[in-house]
């Protein structure tokens, strides 16, 4: 026996694709029966005339009028003119400006210069104070340096002292020599060639006594030897001016001291002043020289207040000077 044939089932309905949101097809609550779907045959092509072949031409648009364009003369011309006035203003400005800075700088020259020559004054005037106060110091050492050269320690028979060069070279050459009387007494008394040594960094020289004076206790000698001269204050000693005594007390040459001028006076049962100065003298120191801080003398150290300490005499230069014309 043949199979029992089934007949054909139905095919789904199409369904148009839907771009916007899709609703659910309705689920079949029990068997569905579809129509028999009978095929459509196809239609002949249709043939198309020439006409129809033709494009189809667009409808005419309504024309549309263009306005001309606006010349831009105008406008440029506004810009330009814009722009020669904010230039004007900024040239105007700088030249304001470059007068007042030419003006403040001509001022800051003008003002320094004034410094400048203030100062250049305030130099001097120091310059010229400091110069004043270098020669006005007192330096002991350098006055002794440049004074030792010319002091020595003269020995006449038993007796010693100082004695030192003075002023230029005498007519032969050699070197004049101050002292005090009572150091070369005994040699002048004896006459004869009346000569004395003297003695410098352990080196001997002899001299020779020329002339005393025994009420000024001032005695001048020469010697053929050169040796420098010292210098002679031409102004008066006053009180409290520093000086540097230099000798050979007790036989010690080339002996420093320092002190100040204590007095410019008369001593009782005496016609001329002394020097009275503070620096320690000893037997020895009797014919140096008294020096003050511009390195000149200003005496001759002569004797010092027994049962005292501090009280110092030297005969005045200016009268040695007077009694012998050599501290030219």
């Amino acid at each position: 026996m043949s199979e029992p044939q089934q007949a054909p089932q139905p095919a789904a309905p199409y369904v148009p694709y839907q771009t916007g949101p899709q609703t659910p097809a309705p689920q079949p609550v029990g068997p569905q029966q579809f129509p028999p779907v009978v095929p459509q045959q196809a239609l002949p092509p249709r043939e198309m005339t020439f006409e129809q072949r033709l494009p189809v031409p667009l409808p005419p648009q309504p024309a549309v009028l263009l306005a001309p364009p606006v010349a831009p003369r105008r406008r440029r011309s506004v810009t330009t003119i814009i722009l020669l006035i904010l230039l004007i203003f900024a040239v105007g400005g700088q030249t304001f400006w470059i007068y007042r800075l030419s003006g403040q700088l001509s001022q800051a020259r003008t003002e320094a210069a004034k410094d400048r020559q203030t100062a250049s004054d305030t130099v001097e005037a120091v310059s010229s104070r400091v110069a004043e106060l270098e020669k006005a110091a007192f330096h002991p050492d350098q006055i002794a340096k440049n004074a030792l050269p010319s002091v020595f320690r003269v020995k006449a028979d038993r007796f010693s002292g100082t004695a030192w060069a003075v002023g230029k070279p005498n007519a032969s050459g050699g070197a004049n020599l101050f002292t005090n009387y009572h150091v070369v007494e005994t040699v002048w008394t004896k006459g004869g060639d009346r000569k004395v040594s003297i003695e410098h960094n352990e080196k001997l020289y002899y001299a020779k006594i020329v002339a005393v004076d025994k009420d000024k206790d001032v005695a001048h000698l020469e010697t053929d030897e050169k040796f420098p001269g010292l210098a002679v204050a031409k102004e008066t000693v006053t009180p409290g001016q520093p000086i540097v005594v230099v000798g050979a007390p007790l036989g010690l040459e080339s002996s420093v001291t320092t002190g100040v001028v204590s007095a410019f006076r008369k001593l009782e049962g005496e016609t001329d002043p002394y020097v009275q100065f503070d620096a320690p003298i000893n037997p020895g120191n009797s014919g140096g020289p008294v020096i003050n801080a511009k390195g000149e003398v200003v005496g001759i150290a002569s004797a010092k207040v027994r049962n005292a300490e501090g009280i110092g005499l030297a005969i005045p230069i200016g009268l040695a000077c007077q009694l012998f014309p050599i501290c030219g």
